[in-house]
């Protein structure tokens, strides 16, 4: 099993992508809408202008190329870690080395799961294994079933929780896996080594752990499913003390509630994978857009509350690399699941990663290692009434 994650984020015909998918330029400014009470946010018309973060792009690209553990990997999720250390953590990912010539080593090694730790020396991986025999930090099981990670949070008892998307296989094909339950992974603190895993809401089809959202006594769990072909978010919130572990509740559209099957969608056409932050004085959600298939928009919407409702999609930005008028020049290669990382914001700049692949995951994937990596991106927002 090769990037099937990514394969899971855009399951469609692949051709579309032949279409002519151009890059626009890297600037928008469009009005935010009108949300309801609470805050001026919703009010405001955002304006954003953005760039490649070349600092970034550079120590992530040379470390890939010469570091001799990770090469590439999707998901590219953060969080600060203990002693002013950034872990980014990932699903799918390869290990190993790269040819001079920027290819990929056909056996390079290749797990569910990692972490890159970043801190003043510069980046080091994280696996699970040995060196000799790395293997993902959340193994799969012993019945073949394997994790993708959602978004990490900080745990009770200086500990790193991961929420986990369960998947098995159901033949033989790219396309041939399932979705089984969602899971819960507790990691130690300091070593990112695995300690336990426990069950989560599973009984809905909700894949939650797309994004995680602590503020003050709550901690919210947003996840993903597809209601009438819409791919839509949920909210779910525990207590920020207990972590998420605690007992679930779910907003079913006017309270929290004990019942999954209560919970309601909060906003459409989100990715697998998008973030929700707090901003100026109410919330921020960026995604790629999933309106259209394989879009190259990364959007924004605004809302004075962590469930919403929330504004009309801002764009923000327009990954250049997407089908056979992309960056490539390959009809298979297409971007997915953009976020925010808003503990490395500055002030109105937000950081804003977005993952790319290929759905010749036999030949792309190794004849070009650069395919298959994070992309990091400098978003500027200015608001005005």
């Amino acid at each position: 099993m090769k990037n099937t994650r990514a394969i899971a984020a855009g399951v469609a015909v692949a051709s579309v992508l032949a279409g002519a998918l151009l890059a626009a330029p890297a600037s928008a400014t469009t009005s935010a809408g009108h949300g309801s009470g609470g805050c001026s946010l919703t009010d405001k018309t955002l304006t954003a202008t953005a760039s490649v973060n070349e600092s970034l792009t550079e120590q992530f690209t040379t470390y890939a190329d010469t570091g001799g553990e990770w090469t590439g990997g999707d998901s590219t999720y953060s969080m600060p870690l203990r002693g002013g250390k950034t872990g980014w953590f990932f699903s799918d990912s390869f290990l190993g080395t790269v040819n001079p010539d920027g290819s990929r080593p056909s056996d390079s090694a290749f797990v569910n799961n990692s972490v890159v730790v970043q801190d003043a020396h510069g980046l080091s991986t994280i696996t699970g294994g040995t060196a000799d025999d790395p293997a993902a930090i959340i193994p799969p099981e012993e019945n073949g079933r394997w994790y993708w990670i959602g978004d990490p949070a900080a745990g009770p008892r200086n500990t790193v929780q991961v929420p986990l998307l369960q998947f098995e296989r159901t033949g033989p094909g790219s396309f041939d896996f399932q979705w089984t339950a969602n899971r819960l992974a507790t990691l130690d603190g300091r070593s990112l080594q695995l300690q336990s895993i426990i069950d989560l809401p599973s009984a809905t089809g909700i894949n939650w752990g797309s994004w995680t959202l602590e503020e003050g006594r709550y901690t919210y769990i947003y996840g993903i499913a597809d209601p009438d072909g819409v791919r839509s978010s949920y909210v779910a919130r525990v207590s920020t003390h207990a972590g998420l572990g605690d007992t679930w509740k779910f907003w079913d559209g006017s309270d929290w509630v004990s019942s999954e099957a209560a919970a309601v969608p909060v906003v459409p056409y989100v990715a697998n994978e998008f973030s929700v932050a707090k901003f100026r004085d109410g919330y921020l959600l960026v995604t790629q857009d999933t309106s259209e298939l394989f879009s190259t928009r990364i959007v924004a919407r605004t809302s004075c509350s962590p469930v919403g409702p929330f504004t009309e999609p801002v764009e923000l930005y327009r990954t250049p690399e997407t089908g056979l008028a992309g960056s490539y020049g390959d009809a298979d290669v297409f971007t997915y699941n953009a976020h925010e990382h808003p503990q490395l914001r500055k002030g109105n700049q937000l950081l804003v990663t977005y993952n790319v692949n290929t759905f010749d995951n036999v030949g792309d994937v190794y004849d070009d290692a650069s395919i298959y990596r994070p992309r990091f991106v400098d978003v500027e927002l200015k608001l005005s009434r």
